[in-house]
C-alpha cells in the first residue's frame, strides 16, 4: 500500500523535541528523512554524544521520535562537510532545522544559499519566538513559549500559580505538528508555483494560534480568562476533576444539558437540574459532587457513567494509558522492529483509510548511516576515510 508521503526526501537538522516530532510524523506517512547529525564528541550541543555502545542502542530504541529515519554526521563548519551537504540538498524536498534564527545562515545552509543549488527546496525552521520580532534572539523552552503564547496564564485554579502542562503545547502542538502541517502545505504549493519556499515556526506563535478560540470572546467582549474561572479550565461543577474512593482522578465534561441532566440523576442531585449555568450556585454544587464521587471507585464511575450519555472518563496515569482497552484498539500502542528486539512505542494518531501512516523502525545511532548514503553518492571508502580522519564526518 502506496504511503502518503512516499518520494519526499526530509534532511532533518534539529535536535530538540519540535523538529524530531515534526519529522517522526512525516516519517511515518513514508516521508525519507534523514538526520544531519553533529558528529559525537564534536558539540556540546544535544544530539552529539558517544554511539553504538549498549545504553545507545537501547536508548535509540525506545526514541520513538527518531523512528524510520536515517543519520549521517556531518561537521557543517567543515568545507568538505557542506558539500556533501549541498549535494544532499539537490535530491531532497524539504530541510528542517531547528537552531537559533542566524545560525543556518552563518552556517551557509539558509535558504537563500539552498536554494540556488536547489530552487524546489523547502526549508522549515522551527524556533522559541520565530525569526524576527524583539523575542527572536531569546532563548527559551516550553514554559516561556506558553507564557508569551497565553496558555500558561489560563492554567491552574483561582488564587494558586499557573498550573506547568508537561512540553506538549508549544513544543510538540505548538512546534513540531504546525511544522509538519506546513510542510505538507508547501509541498502542495510547490505543485502550483514549482518552487519551494521558506517556513518561520515559531513555537510562542504557534501556541497563540491553539488559542484562537479562546480569544474570541476576549476580542468580542473584552472578557479575560482567568485560570480556573472560565466554564472550560475548572469553574463549572460538571467540567473539573474529582477524586475518587480509591485516590485515583475522574474526568467530567457533561456542558450540553441532557449530558448534564444524566450526571445529576446518577450522582443523585436533581436539585441543580434547574440552574446548570448558575453561577452562584457552582462552588456549593462542586462541594456536593465531590463528595459523591468519593464514594466510588475511578472503574466503577467509568462502568457506570459509560452507561448514560454522560461525557465522563477516568483521568489515566501512564501505566494504565498504555493498557487502555481504547487506546489499544485505536492502535496507539505498537510494536516497533529494533537491534535489541521488538520494543513499545506510541502508535500513530490520524487514521487514513488510502494511505495510513505507520512506524517502520526504531532510530538510528548517530552516523549509523553515514558511510551508506556517502557511498551512494559515489565517494569510496579511501575517500570516506579520508574526510572521517578530517573530522568532516562521523
Amino acid at each position: 500500500m502506496a504511503n502518503a508521503l512516499d518520494g519526499i526526501k526530509v534532511l532533518d537538522l534539529s535536535r530538540l523535541a519540535p523538529g524530531p516530532y515534526c519529522s517522526m510524523l512525516l516519517a511515518d506517512f513514508g516521508a525519507d528523512v534523514t538526520l544531519v547529525e553533529a558528529i559525537p564528541g564534536s558539540s556540546a550541543k544535544l544530539g552529539a554524544g558517544p554511539r553504538n555502545t549498549e545504553g545507545a542502542q537501547r536508548a535509540a530504541a525506545y526514541n520513538a521520535l527518531g523512528r524510520g529515519k536515517k543519520s549521517i554526521a556531518l561537521n557543517l563548519k567543515d568545507e568538505a562537510a557542506r558539500e556533501i551537504f549541498y549535494e544532499m540538498v539537490r535530491g531532497a524536498d524539504v530541510v528542517m532545522e531547528g537552531f537559533r534564527p542566524g545560525v543556518v545562515k552563518r552556517l551557509g545552509v539558509d535558504y537563500e544559499a539552498l536554494a540556488k543549488i536547489n530552487p524546489r527546496i523547502i526549508t522549515c525552521s522551527v524556533s522559541g519566538f520565530g525569526q524576527t520580532g524583539p523575542y527572536s534572539q531569546l532563548v527559551g523552552h516550553d514554559i516561556n513559549y506558553i507564557s508569551v503564547g497565553g496558555a500558561l496564564g489560563v492554567t491552574g485554579r483561582p488564587g494558586q500559580k499557573p498550573s506547568i502542562p508537561i512540553n506538549l503545547v508549544a513544543d510538540f502542538a505548538g512546534g513540531g505538528l504546525m511544522a509538519a502541517f506546513a510542510i505538507c502545505l508547501a509541498i502542495i504549493a510547490r505543485e502550483k508555483t514549482g518552487r519551494g519556499q521558506d517556513i518561520d515556526i515559531g513555537m510562542s506563535d504557534g501556541v497563540l494560534s491553539l488559542m484562537t478560540s479562546a480569544f474570541t470572546s476576549f476580542f468580542g467582549q473584552g472578557q479575560a480568562i482567568r485560570p480556573g474561572a472560565f466554564l472550560l479550565n475548572g469553574a463549572a461543577p460538571f467540567y473539573d476533576v474529582y477524586e475518587c474512593s480509591d485516590g485515583r482522578w475522574f474526568s467530567l465534561g457533561s456542558i450540553e444539558s441532557h449530558f448534564y441532566e444524566a450526571l445529576c440523576r446518577i450522582l443523585g442531585l436533581e436539585e441543580y437540574l434547574a440552574s446548570q449555568f448558575d453561577q452562584s450556585k457552582w462552588a456549593e454544587q462542586k462541594t456536593k459532587v465531590a463528595a459523591v464521587m468519593k464514594t466510588k471507585t475511578a472503574d466503577e464511575w467509568m462502568e457506570l457513567m459509560s452507561r448514560y450519555d454522560i461525557c465522563a472518563a477516568p483521568v489515566l496515569e501512564m501505566e494504565n494509558v498504555v493498557t487502555n482497552p481504547h487506546n489499544l484498539a485505536r492502535g496507539m500502542v505498537v510494536e516497533v522492529d529494533s537491534p535489541i528486539g521488538k520494543v513499545k512505542q506510541i502508535g500513530v494518531g490520524p487514521k487514513l483509510s488510502g494511505t495510513p501512516g505507520r512506524p517502520t523502525h526504531s532510530a538510528p545511532i548517530i552516523g549509523q548511516h553515514t558511510d551508506q548514503i556517502l557511498k551512494a553518492m559515489g565517494y569510496d571508502d579511501a575517500r570516506i576515510a579520508k574526510l572521517r580522519e578530517a573530522g568532516a564526518v562521523g
